[in-house]
């Protein structure tokens, strides 16, 4: 396919999923499907919506605008409540729709969302944290910081602050930020760790770094788009935080794009074990990489010469896993289900466990970053 082809394709495959989805049942939630439970407010959603609203940025389309609002209205209340979310529940995952909450008050007014704004933000105010001040990723899982975390609350963290807070809480957000690069970066590769255990207690964590042991593709991926996300977010009096945040994203970048598959331009399920049995060139992390480097172009975080890795990485993933059903309608494979630490399921952060969980087709997780990073392939244009 041309380059122009696969972008013609893209805005039908996003027609597509959301003609087939609502918020009571969203056929990009894979894992909601399998579960046959009514939804519930959540991520993966946020990550999809996200990608909505900006492709509304971009094309200026009101569908995708009414389709964002009609969702969010299912959950949010006129009192500011949202149905089937606790924010004592602690679970930093629930943060991540709380973005786009902000984007609809802007364009609309409605005080629902400022009351439901300050409903998500509450539940920061006493999210457990580390000795050091992280916040843990879950309630379940004491002491510990996970990369994916710092996609899901972050953003919305620097923004609220921003707006409404007089940047009370930005320095501690950067601080976040700055611990995990001194505990979960690996000096020889760059890389970041899936997870960090401070208590060194799960069985998963090294004894003495209190690690998990590999390096997660889409892990990664939340965290590049976490940080050029924050810095779309920050006001440019923290010039000090700014800069550190900025010189730490352009270093993750530099590091990551050693392991950028040479042939296809995407990257490993697992990063550092090309070709391994049972590794697999895998979507929603190497999207992920796509739209953090284009957005970081954009947004002068980044020198331009970047913008044709990520360019690869798009076109790449697009030429491997986009693909036609005999139906005519459109499918993106190659997407990882999910993948943790710890939990019932025992799960170990090693190879064979990353390599064992389901591969699947049209999960937000990996048709969200796709899509974002669409809308900023078209922003170029």
């Amino acid at each position: 396919m041309t380059h122009e082809e696969i972008l013609s394709m893209l805005g039908d495959y996003v027609d597509y999923l959301i003609a087939n989805s609502s918020a009571e049942a969203p056929m990009w939630n894979i894992e909601k499907v399998r579960s046959g439970k009514p939804n519930k407010w959540n991520y993966i959603d946020g990550c999809m919506i996200t990608a909505c609203l900006s492709l509304y940025k971009t094309t200026g389309d009101e569908k995708y605008l009414k389709f964002s609002r009609d969702f969010i209205d299912w959950f949010v209340q006129e009192d500011g409540s949202i149905k089937t979310y606790d924010p004592k529940e602690y679970n930093l995952d629930n943060v991540n729709q709380g973005k786009n909450l902000f984007i609809l008050y802007d364009i609309f007014g409605d005080e629902k969302y400022r009351k439901a704004i300050d409903t998500i933000r509450s539940q920061l105010l006493t999210q457990p944290r580390t000795k050091e001040g992280n916040f843990w990723h879950k309630d379940i899982y004491p002491w510990q910081v996970w990369l994916d975390g710092t996609y899901m609350a972050q953003p919305f963290y620097m923004e609220y602050e921003t707006r409404y807070n007089k940047m009370q809480g930005c320095i501690d957000s950067y601080k976040q930020f700055m611990n995990i690069k001194k505990h979960m970066r690996d000096e020889k590769t760059g890389l970041y760790y899936h997870g960090y255990d401070e208590s060194r207690q799960m069985y998963w964590a090294d004894p003495v770094t209190g690690c998990s042991p590999n390096f997660w593709l889409r892990a990664m991926g939340w965290f590049m788009v976490a940080m050029v996300d924050v810095l779309e977010r920050m006001d440019e009096q923290l010039y000090n935080e700014y800069r550190g945040i900025m010189a730490m994203f352009k270093q993750t970048i530099e590091d990551v794009h050693k392991f950028q598959d040479e042939e296809t331009g995407m990257f490993w399920q697992v990063m550092d074990h090309p070709g391994v049995e049972g590794n697999y060139l895998e979507t929603s992390g190497t999207a992920l990489f796509a739209y953090a480097v284009l957005k970081g172009v954009r947004l002068g975080c980044l020198p331009k010469r970047m913008a044709a890795w990520a360019e690869k990485a798009f076109y790449g993933t697009c030429d491997k896993y986009l693909s036609k059903n005999p139906d005519g309608s459109l499918q993106l494979g190659g997407i990882c289900l999910v993948a943790g630490l710890g939990g019932k399921d025992h799960r170990d952060g090693s190879l064979a466990y990353y390599f064992s969980e389901p591969v699947v087709c049209n999960d937000a997780k990996g048709v969200g970053p796709l899509v974002l990073a669409y809308t900023e392939m078209i922003a170029r244009k």
